[in-house]
This record gives C-alpha cells, structure tokens and sequence, in this order.
C-alpha cells in the first residue's frame, strides 16, 4: 500500500471523521444482516404456519429484539393465529431497512466531503510544487505533458483511487461481517464457502496485474495529445502559413488512435473483473445450494428449509461487495499509473533553496559580483570561470552569439538557476545566504517575450504589487510609454488584454511588462533583449520606455541589437560560456575583435 502513502497521509487529518464513518457503515451493515435475518422466521411462518417453531436459528440468541421476535412467534403459534405475528415482522424488517439506509446516508455525508478535500489537497500541493521547482526543471518537461498530470492524472487519481475510498471500509466491512454470522449459522457450510472465495480472489488478481503498466501508457499518450494540442495553438500562424494542416492532423490523428487503443485494452480487462467476479459468485451460490441443500436434506446440519434460504440471502449479501471490491482492485491498480506521474513531479528535488529563514536583502548599496562562476547543466559546460563586477548603478551589457550563455548569466542572479562552482555575491554577502524572497524583490526583469495573463491592463502592471493605487500605476505606464495607448481603449486601464495579452500589439504589450518593471521600482534591472522581436517605430517607443525606466538603475542588458547598448558603462562579450572581450563600445571597437565582428555585421555606425 506504499503507493497510496500520499493518500493516506492526506486522510490522517481527518482520524475523527473516519472514525465516524466507519462506525456508521458497520451499524448499516449490521442492519441491513438484521433485516435479512428477520425473513428466516418470516419464511418459517409462510412455510410451515401453525407447525413453525422458533428453535435453531432464535434459540441461541441473547438480543433483545430476537427474544421479542422468538415470544412473538411462540405466542402467536400457542393461541393459533401464526398470521397475526407477520405485520409485526414485516414492520421490524422495515425499521431495520430504513435504519440501515439512514446510516448509509450518514456515511455518504461524510466521506463524500472527505474525498473532495483529498483530491482538492493534491492539486493543491502539486500546484504549489509546480511553483517551487526552478525553471530548469521545465526545460526537458513538455508543457503539455505537465498539464496532462495537473488535469487528466489528477482526474484518474480522483475516480479510480480516492472515488475507491468508500469500498476500501464498506466492502470488506460487509464481507466480514456477513461471514461472521454465517459462520454463526453453519461453521461447516461457511467453511465451504471460505475455501471457494480465494480461487475468485486469484482469478480477478490475474486480470487486474496488467492494468498499472497500460495505464501508464494511456497516461503518457494523454500527455502528448495535450502537447500536441498547446503546440497547435501556439503554431497556428506558420501552420496554416505552411500549409502543414494535413501533416499536424495526421500526427494527432496517430497519437489520438494510440490513446484509444491503450484505453481500450484497459477498459477490456477492467470491465471483466465485475462480471467475471459476479458468474464465479453465482458459480459459488449454485455450489452452496447443490452442496447445502444436500446437506439439509439429509439432515447433516441443524437448519431448516426457513433457515437455509436466510443463509443464502446472508451469502449473496457477499457476492455484490465481493465484485465491487474486484472493480474497485482494478480501478486503483489503474490510477496507481497516475500517482506514479503525479508523485514525479512531487518527488522532484527543489534544488534551488528559498532560504526562508536567510538574510534580508532590503537595499542594493554597492556591486553585484561573480567569482570563479560555472554553471553546467547535464555536464554540459554553460558558464565557464566567470568573473565579473556590476557596480551600482552602472549598466552592464551582455552580448554574443545564440547560445553563447548570455540568458543564464543574467538568470544566475534571480537565481532562476543556482551555479555549478563559484559564487554570486550582493555587496560583498554570497546571495544564497539571503532569503530567495528578499533577492528578488530588489529585482525586474522584462523578457524578449512578453509574459502577460488574461487579466487587465491594471492588474498586469500592478501584477506583485496588488496594493498599489491607480495613481501609481498610471505614473508607472507613463515612465513606460504606455499611457497613451491605454487610455485610447475602450475601458482604459479596467481593458482585459486577453490570453498572454493577444489583444495587444507586440509594441504595447512589451511597454505593459515595462510598466510592471516600473511599478516594482526596482534597484536591479534584468532586460533580456527586450525589443529584438519589435518593428522599428515600436520599438523607439519600448527603447525610450526603457532608457527612462534605467535611470538611476542598475542595468543588465542582453543585447541583440547592438545599436541599443552603445552607452552602456561596460560591454561583456560572451562565447562559448566565457568571456573573451570586455569594455565600453568605442574600446571594443577599437580592439577589431569579436565584437567588432558583431558590429560590422549589423552595419553599426
């Protein structure tokens, strides 16, 4: 049961509700063999009228109720109306049925809450997980396939697992109880049916073995068909502009048939456990009346024909929790697929430490420091002995070719990564010493992409900032070019901009980010090539927003026009994850390196 530790650990909360539910269970269980019970002198009454005798199955007995039922039927029988005891029978066969489904009820309220407050914690805490884990984590991970096991894996864990819980008490609850008072009834019969009950148990066992690994599989390609479907969306553009639909139909046409398949060799095996488990029951029902019935005919044990058919309403009591328990086997071995995937994620090392207890960095005063820095990522060598000071206020340009690392030197300082060898300091502390928290909150990064969510313009700028006034947020998209525009929309800064902002130009999205940055009032700047991707007139307008909001800032610059960083205070020139020239652009240019290279080819003047 290690499998479902985390489920488990979930339910250890909730002891008293459990306890509560359990003992409302059995009390319905015992009702519902009470109400059975009561037909034994019901039938014995029908059958034999004025000859029915209370001895065998009443005789024994010290209940209270029993006692009643054994001197209301004597006293009936003695003054020769037996028919006068059936409407006091039937109406205690009644009470114990509504008694049993009041329980039953009862039961339902609690679990019902119990198995949503599981299902809601595990998305909870893998959500919170999914937040934990440092950005690389998501480099080897398909968005798609991550979302799969936020949605589809939790849904399985949601109806195979946890929609089990309920049969994991009530049905081997019922099945033990049920043989208990069968064994009370005929120890030699019960016998009978003990020893038939594991070769079904074997049986069921057997099919249900394969379902885990096609699980997984099902799992994996649900994974690639919302790959498929959140690269779909986000290709629209040169799909169509390729004329590649067909080719993107066919692909997920392929992974669509092999999902079904998979799901269907599931639902082939899964779906015969219940009614293979009910023809083994019923096999075992035939026997026990074959075997049984010989039995009383030949008086080899002390019942009766009233007593027998109670024995066998008690038995086929069974065989309905018996099957439900083998539907339920399967459906966990199932979603053990999908714990599996979740636990994964959940399971994953957070090796970038948030330090909550660290240091709080409250102000930038002096330099930002590499020593000795490298960083690798799946040895594979990114950033290599980097040594490098960024002075406040200064602002410090990294260039190079694609790949170069310039990206990861600028995350090493937010600690979106954390080095390899070497270290990072902030005015002269090693930034791992202060809280991840405190860290970033004196940094604003804007990024070539604008990373925007399907809010308003407001919130997006305020995103962070969730108690600054309107006054501040208009004063921050005025630094950012970005007032003008937005007053221009038809509900101004309250405006929605959509999913990542597609209601926005690329020009006004990016000035939107830059505000945000603004609004943060930060001491440290990250701008990772932040209008590479914009037309010549958007982009004088994001580079004026942005030369107002470095004022006074201290600025790391990834540069992929190199006409936007002539005057920064130092030019870092990045190859192969080292640094190979380094100085103002007059210097660089001068020096008829690499960076020159770089310059000639963009035809800078």
């Amino acid at each position: 049961m290690k499998k479902y530790a985390r489920v488990f650990a979930y339910l250890k909360k909730y002891k008293t509700s459990i306890v509560i539910y359990i003992v409302c269970m059995l009390l319905s269980i015992l009702f519902s063999i009470v109400s059975i019970g009561m037909l034994m002198p019901f039938f014995d009454l029908i059958f034999n009228g004025s000859n029915a005798t209370s001895a065998g199955y009443l005789n024994n007995s010290s209940s209270t109720v029993i006692q009643w039922v054994k001197a209301l039927i004597d006293d009936s029988i003695q003054a020769g109306t037996p028919a006068n005891a059936l409407p006091p029978l039937c109406a205690l066969i009644f009470i114990f049925i509504v008694l049993k489904n009041l329980f039953l009820y009862i039961s339902y309220r609690i679990l019902g809450p119990l198995k949503n407050k599981v299902v809601n914690e595990l998305r909870q805490e893998l959500h919170h997980k999914i937040l934990q884990l440092p950005i690389g984590y998501f480099t080897e991970q398909r968005k798609g396939d991550i979302m799969s096991r936020f949605t589809n894996d939790i849904g399985e864990v949601e109806g195979s697992v946890v929609g089990t819980l309920e049969g994991w008490v009530r049905d081997p609850l019922t099945i033990i109880c049920n043989l208990a008072v069968l064994l009370y009834i005929s120890p030699r019969l019960t016998i009978f049916i003990l020893f038939c009950i594991p070769i079904m148990g074997f049986v069921i066992g057997r099919i249900t073995k394969s379902l885990k690994k096609q699980s997984q599989e099902v799992a994996v390609k649900n994974g690639e068909s919302v790959s498929m479907l959140d690269e779909m969306l986000g290709g629209l553009r040169i799909i169509k502009a390729f004329n590649v639909e067909g080719l993107i139909r066919q692909k997920f046409v392929t992974v669509n048939n092999e999902l079904l398949t998979a799901k269907n060799h599931i639902g082939y095996k899964r779906d015969l456990a219940s009614p293979l488990s009910e023809i083994m029951g019923v096999t075992i029902f035939i026997a026990i009346l074959w075997y049984g019935g010989g039995l009383v005919l030949n008086h080899e044990i002390p019942l009766g024909a009233a007593a027998f058919l109670g024995y066998l309403g008690l038995f086929y009591n069974i065989i309905n929790p018996a099957k439900a328990l083998s539907t339920s086997f399967g459906n966990m071995q199932k979603g053990t697929a999908a714990i599996n995937r979740i636990e994964e994620i959940l399971k994953a090392p957070v090796v970038v430490d948030h330090n909550i207890m660290g240091k709080k960095l409250t102000q930038f005063n002096n330099a930002i420091e590499f020593k000795n820095v490298t960083f690798s990522y799946d040895d594979k060598v990114i950033l290599n002995n980097i040594n490098l000071t960024i002075p406040k206020g200064k602002t410090i340009a990294l260039v190079g070719s694609s790949g170069a690392g310039k990206s990861t030197l600028a995350d090493l300082i937010p600690r979106f990564h954390d080095v390899t060898s070497g270290a990072i300091l902030i005015d002269g502390i090693n930034i791992k010493e202060y809280s991840l928290h405190s860290v970033r909150s004196l940094i604003s990064v804007v990024t070539q992409e604008p990373i925007l969510f399907n809010d308003t313009i407001a919130n997006n700028i305020a995103l962070g900032m969730q108690d600054a006034t309107i006054e501040q947020v208009t004063a921050a998209a005025s630094v950012a070019n970005a007032h003008t525009f937005i007053q221009q929309k038809e509900h101004g800064y309250a405006t929605n901009i959509g999913d990542r902002g597609s209601k926005l130009s690329g020009g006004e999205r990016q000035r939107v980010t830059i505000a945000r940055a603004v609004l943060k009032n930060p001491p440290i700047l990250i701008l990772d090539e932040a209008t590479s991707s914009l037309d010549t007139e958007s982009e004088k307008l994001v580079q004026d927003a942005i030369n107002n909001m470095m004022q006074q800032r201290t600025s790391i610059v990834i540069a992929h026009r190199l006409s936007t960083i002539k005057h920064a205070d130092e030019i870092i020139v990045l190859q192969h994850g080292n640094i190979v020239e380094r100085g103002t652009h007059d210097t660089l240019i001068m020096q008829q390196g690499f960076y020159n290279k770089l310059v000639t080819m963009q035809e800078v003047k």
